[in-house]
């Protein structure tokens, strides 16, 4: 009888698998490479990171529509396009150790994972961090580090970073972070008040000297500190 249950369920299986994989190389062409985005070794890390492993499963429907989804404690993982636009800007490379500040549901570090060396990567909510520890674990992106902490203060353990991402919406740009990132390194950061609209910033060190760039309007939730 589990035989014959397993073959019936089976086909189920390989169908909803080939159905998300259509859903995400449709995201990647609608959402990403129409948009602009060029980058074929981003482009390459959408098409094999499955985004509806990193949605709650009421939202599974919605995995790959280009729209930020809730992942609880007020948080949300970013949409698509916003993450291709980030990751594609801080122009990753293959031999590149990357800091991100707010893992989240661990997306963007998933993403990051498929294109880069190394990825460090921070969240302050602690019930979070173990989440997407467990679905990185899981799905053996296993050059992802992760940690439970204020990202303000970065990683200076393993620091300099070639790149920085930032994905929660800081008043001003760390002055950590900046020491944390190696000469000729870029970090992307959204800067501007809470829950209001802010600005997509391009901070690029290079000799030693801070160049910054106001890139698009954004919207993130909050850089959250400890008290």
């Amino acid at each position: 009888m589990i035989k014959y249950i397993i073959i019936f369920c089976l086909p189920l299986l390989l169908f909803s698998q080939d159905k998300f994989k259509l859903l995400r190389y449709d995201m990647v062409d609608d959402q990403i490479v129409s948009r602009g985005i060029r980058d074929e070794k981003v482009l390459d890390a959408f098409r094999e990171v499955k985004r509806h492993e990193f949605v709650f499963q009421s939202y599974i429907d919605f995995a790959y529509q280009d729209r930020p989804l809730p992942i609880g404690y007020g948080q949300t993982i970013s949409q698509p396009y916003i993450v291709a636009y980030m990751t594609q800007i801080i122009e990753p490379d293959s031999d590149d150790r990357i800091l991100e500040i707010g893992t989240g549901s661990g997306y963007q570090a998933a993403i990051l994972s498929k294109i880069v060396k190394e990825v460090y990567s921070i969240e302050i909510i602690s019930e979070l961090s173990a989440s997407a520890e467990s679905k990185l674990n899981n799905a053996d992106f296993s050059n992802v580090q992760l940690k439970t902490a204020d990202g303000y203060y970065g990683w200076e353990e393993y620091a300099p970073f070639d790149a920085i991402v930032v994905t929660a919406a800081a008043e001003y740009i760390p002055p950590p972070l900046i020491e944390q990132l190696k000469d000729g390194g870029k970090m992307i950061i959204p800067v501007g008040s809470p829950y209001l609209i802010q600005q997509l910033m391009l901070i690029e060190k290079i000799n030693g000297e801070i160049k910054t760039k106001s890139l698009m309007p954004v919207r993130f939730v909050p850089f959250t500190r400890k008290n």
